[in-house]
């Protein structure tokens, strides 16, 4: 019986063991090795920081989502991979496989600029989201200027756009707004760039909205340095704040860091099967993507849930394909779905496939695609409780 390693227990994790399992019912054992014991449903992140949901609210136990479905869970950090022995390393244990699916996620590189992750918040990870919502609570009681943004070499964009909307939505509450001036600074050449080269109209619509809140836009730019109150641009450009959350970049994780580019992402082919390692595939952040143009400020290619999702079903195919000797379903370009919040609106983002040239790209914002946020999260969270990751 084939022994089917999976690091990671996030979106790409867990589509891969499930299907798998789908795939091959007892033809194969499978185990999952997370160094948490928890799913957590990501995309909430921002509205945790902005203390509109609780940690209880977007959370799930791995154990009880793997053990109905016949999937090992092994609550353990994963710290090496020896791919030429094919074998996982934890701090106790060594864990052969015939197959290894690295879904691993990022290290957050919060040494990149200094003073990042010090004098700047992030909303990148459950723990991260939950001390944004204790700054937020300490900001509300002095409030002042409040920077936001994403510094150079930064993929995923999307999160600190939702916080900047939700940011004005909640001040406006509270009637607050007044009292503090949002400044939002990118690395990208434009807002609205997303790390994809634009989508369709996406530059215009992200101007008109950050105009309509009254948040000024610091575009194509560098940050030198975050001070306690401070915000130093490349430039020679100061800016003062009492609150500043910023995107940070990402690197492969230690673990699988040898296996990956010089960033330590992984190198895949069509299907997501490593380029060197035959029974190694991967899935999600720790996929290596060029991006689709040399910027002047340098950013990455964003890998949101659905595209984790799609390059786990193409992994989690092509191994059963290979245990079963069925023919494997012919690789697509993956995709992107996704719907970016903005406090009392949002916006539905699609674009097939994600990079250009595209086949379909899609953005529009509405009132009701903030349903439609509210909807999936409490419908994805019901889903993959229960094993399921087709959408309906």
């Amino acid at each position: 019986m084939a022994r089917i390693v999976i690091t990671g227990g996030s979106f790409g994790g867990l589509t891969a063991a499930f299907d798998l399992r789908r795939h091959l019912g007892k033809k194969a054992e499978i185990v999952l090795v997370c160094d948490t014991d928890k799913f957590v449903f990501i995309p909430s992140l921002p509205w945790v920081s902005m203390g509109w949901r609780s940690p209880g609210n977007i959370t799930l136990q791995l154990d009880r989502m793997l053990k109905p479905k016949r999937i090992k869970f092994l609550h353990e950090e994963a710290v090496g991979v020896d791919a030429d022995a094919s074998k996982v390393i934890t701090k106790k244990q060594e864990i052969p496989y015939d197959y290894l699916v690295i879904a691993t996620g990022p290290d957050l590189v919060f040494s990149a600029v200094p003073g990042l992750g010090e004098h700047a918040g992030c909303i990148f990870t459950l723990e991260h989201a939950v001390r944004a919502r204790i700054a937020l609570e300490r900001f509300l009681e002095n409030p002042g200027p409040v920077v936001i943004g994403s510094v150079q070499g930064v993929s995923c964009f999307g999160p600190m756009y939702e916080y900047a909307c939700e940011l004005d939505t909640e001040l406006r509450k509270r009637k607050m707004r007044h009292k503090v001036p949002i400044t939002f600074v990118t690395s990208e050449p434009y807002v609205g760039h997303f790390g994809i080269s634009g989508l369709r109209n996406s530059r215009r619509i992200m101007e008109d909205e950050f105009a309509a809140r009254d948040i000024k836009v610091i575009a194509n730019q560098a940050v030198e340095e975050f001070t306690a109150g401070e915000v130093r641009l490349k430039d020679g450009t100061r800016l003062e704040h009492r609150l500043a959350v910023f995107a940070p970049p990402m690197a492969g994780v230690k673990a699988v860091f040898h296996l990956g580019n010089p960033k330590g992402f992984i190198p895949v082919d069509d299907h997501y099967r490593h380029t060197r390692f035959r029974n190694i595939f991967s899935a999600g952040v720790a996929v290596a993507i060029a991006p689709p143009e040399q910027t002047p400020v340098p950013t990455g290619v964003p890998k949101t849930g659905s595209m984790t999702e799609e390059m786990a079903k193409q992994a989690a195919a092509a191994i059963a394909g290979e245990i079963t000797g069925k023919p494997v379903p012919e690789a697509e370009p993956v995709g992107a779905l996704c719907i970016m919040d903005m406090g009392n609106t949002a916006a539905l983002m699609k674009a097939r496939p994600v990079l250009p040239p595209r086949q379909e790209a899609v953005l529009r914002a509405g009132v009701v695609y903030k349903w439609m946020k509210l909807g999936f999260e409490k419908y994805y969270l019901w889903k993959i409780r229960r094993g399921l990751t087709q959408l309906p």
